[in-house]
């Protein structure tokens, strides 16, 4: 069974920085692309950024030039960098992540269990 595991959340004032983490852990072959959506009160969930195996990235429009993701294929883990916060970034963040396990196996997707980042204005 695989498992994602995001860490990393907090408290932070409006313009600071946290850097997000979710570790995959489990039998598996191989992650291809990885993501972080977050979801915010009374709102849907929203794709933050991507990033594919080879680490080709696309971010949302209202975190473009802010928030970073990153990959190190040798830990299973996936990064949000969050650069210049605001209050309307404040929601839980989840990880998640199309893996194989098995050659004959179709891809699945993972999802962590969340970590709540705020932002104080």
């Amino acid at each position: 069974q695989v498992q994602l595991v995001e860490s990393g959340g907090g408290l932070v004032q409006a313009g600071g920085s946290l850097e997000l983490s979710c570790a995959a852990s489990g039998s598996l072959l191989r992650i291809n692309t990885m993501r972080w959506y977050r979801q915010a009160p009374g709102k849907q969930r929203e794709l933050v950024a991507a990033i594919t195996g080879g680490g080709s990235t696309n971010y949302s429009d209202s975190v473009k030039g802010r928030f970073t993701i990153s990959r190190d294929n040798a830990k299973n883990t996936v990064y949000l960098q969050m650069n210049r916060l605001k209050p309307e970034d404040t929601a839980v963040y989840f990880c998640n992540a199309g893996v194989k396990i098995r050659l004959w196996v179709p891809e699945n997707d993972y999802w962590g269990q969340g970590t709540q980042v705020t932002v104080s204005s």
